[in-house]
């Protein structure tokens, strides 16, 4: 009497079932393509349903007039191709540089300014860092506080006024884009950027109502006048001040 063995029987017709995709590369490979774009779909439609993929942080705000104009001006020379903003949760660089990037940080930015190397340091966190007379020095003669610096000068920043005759038609331009400069933003742009730059008093109240927690003194260095290394150390003293970080921290903590 022959022995009926159930498990052998089983693998067998597992067998029997693969062999199909197993014999036949073209139904194998029509089978791969199927399994890769159902798992595809799953990612990806999700998404469409978002409105943004990007956890919205307090304290982000768009950039201010001056701030935006400095910002400009260090596009402009290309201090991005030395210079990273953007600090990766790595021991090392959370320990020299800071908290490391969120990524509300850089919603607003067109283009961002993550880098794509760093010959100098990571400035996403310069803000309140240093003082603006240590930046006026660092940007006239950087060696002059860093010895060992091989950055050049940018003396004639200094030298040049700032003009920025069109600065509200860029807020347009990037509020077109999404970031949320609003009507009123962009028809006081210009007094806004005179304002902080020059702490203008009488209108201080309704510009901080606009840009809240932004720095507003007297920059120019040029008495009566802005330049533009004025307005790159504003720009640069709002890095990484937006985030309060330290909620952050104390969550870690607590777990």
């Amino acid at each position: 009497m022959a022995h009926h063995d159930p498990v052998s029987a089983g693998k067998q017709t597992v067998w029997t079932r693969h062999q199909v995709f197993e014999k036949n590369s073209i139904i194998l490979l029509i089978g791969i393509l199927i399994a890769i774009s159902i798992g595809g779909l799953v990612e990806i439609v999700p998404l469409f349903y978002l409105k943004s993929t990007i956890e919205r942080v307090e304290g982000v705000r768009p950039l201010s007039p001056l701030e935006l104009a400095g910002r400009n001006i260090y596009i402009r020379e290309g201090c991005y191709n030395c210079h990273s903003q953007m600090i990766r949760p790595l021991r090392d660089e959370v320990e020299r540089y800071g908290h490391y990037s969120l990524a509300a940080e850089s919603m607003y930015d067109h283009p961002f300014q993550w880098g794509s190397k760093r010959t100098g340091p990571d400035i996403a966190r310069v803000g309140g860092k240093y003082s603006d007379d240590w930046h006026r020095d660092h940007m006239r003669n950087p060696r002059s506080v860093v010895p060992a610096s091989i950055m050049p000068g940018y003396p004639f920043l200094e030298q040049t006024p700032l003009s920025v005759p069109h600065i509200a038609e860029d807020l347009a331009v990037l509020a077109l884009e999404g970031v949320p400069y609003s009507k009123e933003m962009i028809d006081n742009a210009l007094s806004d950027l005179v304002t902080q730059g020059m702490a203008e008093d009488q209108n201080t109240a309704a510009f901080l109502k606009r840009y809240p927690k932004a720095q507003v003194r007297d920059l120019a260095a040029v008495q009566g006048r802005l330049t533009e290394l004025d307005a790159v150390i504003a720009y640069l003293q709002q890095l990484g001040t937006q985030v309060d970080f330290k909620i952050y921290d104390d969550k870690a903590n607590i777990r």
